[in-house]
């Protein structure tokens, strides 16, 4: 015969522990816990590139094209860059994070701006746009005002504007495709009256297709910067026929970020001087 629990009270206890562990079980918190989304990161958290692969994956990586000219991008995530190692390594051209909102600069900009440079690289800053808390206007000022700016020394990129998925809410900020659009090119227009030179636009082609309804009208004056981390660029945001640069993976050497320009170095330099 089975062994069995002798006498009431020892019944009694071993209930008693059966059904405190079915209540742990059964509780909402824990349920909700597992549900619960992640955390909202931090504002000014946000980096080139952060919701690439949540979004649109990672493939291969591309074969390499001598008529192509290797580029890094940073932010405060990469804190002080080994900027000789990179060159060494062939990168010849970077874009570091200046500032995002109009509440947030990028704390290592200064090393990372100008080490870059002083290792003998053509760099620019970019700014990470958050069109739900001001105007692309006011954005584009703060940008300018703190970094972003463009002098035709040869050596300085035109400022980059960061359009991609808010990691802090709503993917598209909130705003309707028309909304949105009105957005970017408040700033388009007041970066190019600040510094006389059209800004770099970029975006990862399913954002663009999800948030501004794949608007086109920007293709004839701004310079693209592609995101996808695959063997190949692939399709093109609405009117642009081709790329300047291409982020093509998150996981490169040294930094992570690793950039393509579509051309040589020559016309890297063109670029800069804005001829």
């Amino acid at each position: 015969m089975p062994e069995r629990i002798s006498g009431l009270p020892g019944l009694r206890a071993f209930t008693a522990v059966v059904a405190a562990l079915l209540a742990v079980l059964s509780l909402p918190h824990l349920a909700a816990a597992a549900e619960s989304p992640p955390a909202v990161p931090p504002r000014g958290s946000a980096y080139m590139g952060m919701g690439v692969v949540p979004h649109d994956g990672r493939g291969g990586l591309p074969a390499e094209r001598a008529a192509q000219t290797e580029g890094v991008d940073v932010s405060s995530h990469q804190g002080n860059v080994a900027w000789p190692t990179l060159w060494s390594s062939g990168v010849r051209w970077a874009y570091a994070k200046a500032t995002e909102g109009t509440y947030y600069r990028n704390p290592y900009y200064s090393q990372q701006y100008g080490g870059s440079y002083d290792a003998g690289m053509i760099r620019g800053a970019y700014h990470f746009a958050t069109p739900d808390t001001s105007s692309g206007a006011t954005q584009a000022d703060y940008f300018v005002d703190h970094g972003g700016g463009w002098s035709a020394d040869g050596r300085t990129l035109p400022g980059a504007l960061d359009m991609e998925w808010n990691p802090y809410g709503d993917a598209c900020y909130g705003k309707s495709p028309s909304a949105l659009v009105s957005w970017i090119r408040d700033f388009l227009n007041q970066y190019r009256a600040r510094t006389g030179r059209n800004p770099v636009l970029y975006t990862s082609t399913s954002w663009w297709k999800q948030c501004t309804g794949n608007y086109s009208g920007f293709a004839a004056t701004t310079p693209l910067w592609i995101a996808r981390y695959a063997s190949s660029a692939g399709e093109l945001p609405a009117g642009w026929s081709y790329y300047t640069m291409w982020q093509y993976t998150s996981t490169g050497p040294t930094v992570g970020d690793h950039d393509r320009f579509n051309g040589g170095l020559d016309q890297l330099r063109r670029l800069a001087l804005g001829t």
